[in-house]
């Protein structure tokens, strides 16, 4: 056995010694849905099953209110937690005794104050492994960052003020070597699958987070995205996720694949079950004030009154949005085009004005994109990768492609130009369209990724997501519906777009495929978080969709 292989075998006696023998399962479905088994295991109380089918938004004020302990909150999370990670292998590290011990304190808290410690007092919060904990390893999938443990001095910012907001901490979720994948597996545990359906992905590379946060062993999980890092977990697992802009949360001292790569910012924001509890999240962060902390935040407040923009048109006359289901370089499979069209004939049957949005220069975003992601030609993972000596997942063989030659500081400067530029052209498409309506377009539906839940190792092309990172738009993530093998029919006749179409298009199989997530994602202009929150919860009302199961 290799050494990295001793030091994978260890990580993994030790997270799986974490777990108390009374909350082990007997018995993994071969095959099939794992949504019902927290439910039908028998680990669960009925009050456990109570707490962790409700929402956020609700469990907090129950807190406030001294109706329910923390301690109690958290012991059921934390036993959802571990049946999560014996049936899709979630997480990285895992921590119920020092769960339940910050738990306490916050308990007695409450018992000599007579009110909570913050807006989340008491409620359990699950971390994606590239969050700091004081006293804790950060992985974040290297081999070669393992037994390293984090100090009070190294701990993340969103770490610190979600303590001081009265989170709880209890599990850090899994991610893949680099981050830089949709696809969530590393040599360390192996590969996190998707609650739905074992043979599909659950996303990257938050994919931990989707995968607990969707089977409830989480109530709201915190990932970060650079290019649709939070937002395809979010699709692939049913769940609302918002992509916020940079400066908005705080992202100082997170671990990092390429740290101090500037052109396109990873942002870091919430997975969860409603808007609402997106909103929760949000407003909390930002009652601690972030910008006090973390230089690169901007001092802004939450903003009712851009909600209330919002709530007004819908008063009195209702939104006016535009749409694409083709970016022009890949066509996303039937399931993601009926649940475009299914958002869209929605929203126009309630009276809202929906026009189509013509994507602009979309190719030349995504081949940007891709060589800022990959400006250092890759001596940055691949150091991190070969310091152990592990080897290369296959989902990034072609990241580190050793043709990619790293760029020089003049190059830099000149992809950072080619972004302003490009921002810059795309306001002046959304301002030409506003001119041309005679009123403000509110904002954008379209794909978030040309798959729903995807087979494992078959994401081919990330052009939806990355986009809105180079943008640095605000995008939320909302769930729409399940493909259907008797609607979403193959097209055989359909003429591939490019290479990478043909690709994605042969991909498809509706028997395959047959009740993935399907989602949609509301992009609206950066630092829009109210309004485009907003949007989202109103379609998610509309297509019943307000809270998922």
């Amino acid at each position: 056995m290799a050494e990295w292989e001793k030091l994978a075998a260890d990580k993994r006696a030790r997270l799986e010694k974490t777990i108390p023998a009374e909350w082990k399962i007997h018995s993994v479905p071969e095959s099939g849905s794992y949504m019902d088994v927290p439910t039908t295991s028998g680990l669960l109380s009925e009050t456990e099953l109570q707490i962790t089918g409700s929402s956020a938004t609700d469990l907090v004020a129950k807190l406030a209110s001294g109706e329910l302990k923390s301690v109690d909150v958290t012991t059921a999370f934390c036993k959802r937690a571990a049946i999560a990670h014996q049936l899709v292998n979630c997480a990285l590290e895992f921590f119920p005794e020092n769960a339940l011990e910050q738990a306490r304190e916050l308990d007695a808290y409450f018992e000599k104050h007579k009110k909570p410690i913050g807006p989340l007092h008491g409620l359990p919060v699950s971390l994606k492994d590239q969050f700091r904990i004081k006293g804790l390893e950060t992985s974040m999938g290297y081999i070669s960052w393992l037994n390293k443990y984090e100090t009070a001095e190294s701990e993340s910012v969103m770490v610190t003020l979600l303590r001081k907001a009265g989170a709880v901490f209890y599990v850090k979720t899994s991610v893949p070597q680099t981050l830089m994948t949709c696809e969530t597996f590393n040599n360390i545990i192996g590969r996190t699958v998707n609650p739905r359906n074992k043979n599909w992905s659950c996303g990257g590379s938050s994919g931990g987070e989707g995968a607990i946060v969707g089977i409830r062993g989480g109530i709201i999980g915190v990932g970060t995205d650079i290019g649709g890092s939070i937002r395809v977990p979010s699709a692939f697992n049913f769940l609302y996720g918002i992509r916020p802009s940079h400066g908005r949360m705080p992202y100082a001292k997170m671990a990092n694949s390429m740290e101090g790569q500037e052109t396109i910012h990873s942002v870091t924001g919430p997975l969860a079950h409603s808007a609402a509890d997106i909103r929760l999240f949000l407003t909390s962060v930002l009652s601690q004030e972030p910008w006090k902390y973390d230089s690169k935040v901007i001092p802004l407040d939450w903003r009712p009154q851009e909600e209330t923009v919002i709530k007004n048109k819908l008063a009195s006359g209702g939104l006016t949005l535009g749409f694409y289901n083709c970016d022009g370089i890949v066509l996303p499979h039937p399931p993601i085009l009926r649940g475009v069209e299914t958002v869209v004939s929605t929203l126009k049957a309630n009276g809202h004005h929906l026009v189509e949005w013509k994507p602009y220069k979309h190719q030349y975003a995504f081949d940007l994109t891709n060589g800022i992601y990959t400006s250092d030609g890759g001596a940055d993972v691949h150091r991190d990768i070969s310091a152990s000596g592990e080897p290369v997942i296959p989902n990034i063989k072609d990241l580190l492609n050793p043709d990619i030659k790293a760029i020089d500081m003049l190059q830099l400067f000149d992809a950072q130009l080619k972004k302003w530029q490009y921002q810059n052209e795309y306001l002046d498409q959304w301002r030409e369209m506003e001119k041309k309506l005679g009123k403000e377009l509110d904002a954008i539906i379209a794909p978030i990724t040309p798959t729903a839940a995807v087979r494992h190792d078959r994401f081919r092309y990330y052009g939806y997501a990355t986009t809105i990172n180079l943008l640095d738009f605000t995008s939320v993530v909302v769930p729409v519906t399940f493909a259907d093998k008797k609607v979403d029919v193959k097209d055989e006749s359909l003429v591939p777009l490019n290479e990478t179409d043909k690709l994605v298009q042969a991909e498809y199989d509706a028997d395959a495929y047959d009740g993935a997530p399907v989602a949609v994602q509301i992009i609206g202009r950066r630092l829009t978080e109210e309004r485009t929150l907003a949007i989202a919860e109103e379609v998610g009302r509309l297509l019943g969709n307000a809270v998922t199961p």
